[in-house]
């Protein structure tokens, strides 16, 4: 797939001199960045969902007792 993007002058000096500064091509930089960002919208996202569950059944377990749960101690 091919995406075009329009940027200013100065917005692409930027993007080509850390790109060049990082070894990589601006596409390399580009797609690195975005799935960065989806990544942490995502962890963002599980962590969200994970405190709103844990603040309606605020129970914890020790890592002694999670290992005598699964059988690994």
């Amino acid at each position: 797939m091919t995406i075009s993007l329009r940027l200013n002058e100065a917005d692409s000096m930027l993007f080509k001199k850390y790109a060049e500064m990082n070894g990589i091509s601006v596409s390399e930089l580009l797609r690195r960045s975005v799935l960065e960002h989806i990544e942490e919208e995502y962890d963002l996202q599980a962590y969200k969902e994970a405190i709103a569950e844990y603040r309606e059944n605020p129970i914890t377990y020790t890592l002694d007792e999670v290992e005598k749960e699964l059988g690994l101690g």
